[in-house]
């Protein structure tokens, strides 16, 4: 379903991705984990297009494209394939958790504001968050926050959901109810992509766990057989470190 080839992506002389290749199936969880600074977050805007790469193939679904010089129309159609979701939430300030869930519906589904409202109002129960429906990203908690970031995007009913480091902003207080929400969405056998730090939880909810350092995938497999056995030194090192 997703298919990523010979990803690259450079700042000045700074090699960030060096031919990132990977494939997801329709279904898939895939955790990626690793130093920070590597590139993981890089390869999740690149495929979102908040990052233009420097060269490369996106496949999603039944659209590829040649990354460097994929067009407005080519690169709206990827984004409507995807939904992202930030670690620092990136919730409008300006608009109620409603509002939040609803803009992308309207803007870039082009949904009629009803049908928008309503989905928006279906992704509030589902998140235990009716009663923050009218309420501003100042007045709700951090993980309140995220819980809405995570409803926006599954909202969108996207092919691909992109999460990035979703627990990294967060107060230890809040981790346990965002991983809980990140679970269930799993449970749907949403495609997703994630980068994250937290071991365990990618051990618990990856189909597969991909090492990445220095820019590129050093090594990847089950959540067994990257945690029990890592075939890599430097995957073997890391892990030392993390737990």
């Amino acid at each position: 379903m997703i298919t990523i080839r010979g990803l690259t992506k450079r700042y000045g002389a700074n090699t960030v991705l060096d031919g990132i290749n990977l494939g997801i199936a329709a279904g898939e969880r895939v955790a990626i984990i690793g130093p920070s600074g590597t590139g993981k977050s890089t390869l999740l805007r690149c495929l979102n297009y908040l990052d233009r790469p420097d060269s490369g193939v996106i496949g999603i679904g039944d659209l590829t494209v040649d990354a460097a010089s994929a067009s407005s129309a080519q690169i709206l159609a990827l984004r409507r394939r995807t939904a992202f979701v930030f670690q620092n939430y990136a919730l409008f300030a300006n608009k109620t958790a409603r509002d939040n869930i609803t803009e992308a519906l309207i803007t870039v589904q082009r949904k009629p504001r009803a049908e928008a409202e309503a989905r928006a109002d279906d992704i509030l129960h589902e998140i235990g968050l009716s009663d923050k429906s009218a309420s501003y990203p100042a007045a709700l908690s951090g993980g309140q926050q995220q819980r809405v970031g995570i409803g926006r995007a599954m909202a969108l009913d996207a092919a691909l959901m992109l999460l990035d480091e979703p627990t990294s902003a967060l107060d230890p207080e809040w981790v346990g109810e965002v991983l809980d929400l990140m679970r269930r969405v799993a449970e749907r056998r949403q495609t997703m992509l994630i980068v994250t730090h937290e071991m365990q939880f990618a051990r618990e909810i990856a189909d597969r766990i991909v090492f990445m350092d220095g820019g590129r995938i050093v090594e990847e497999g089950t959540p067994a057989q990257i945690f029990d056995a890592p075939q890599d030194v430097r995957t073997a090192n890391f892990l030392r470190r993390v737990r």
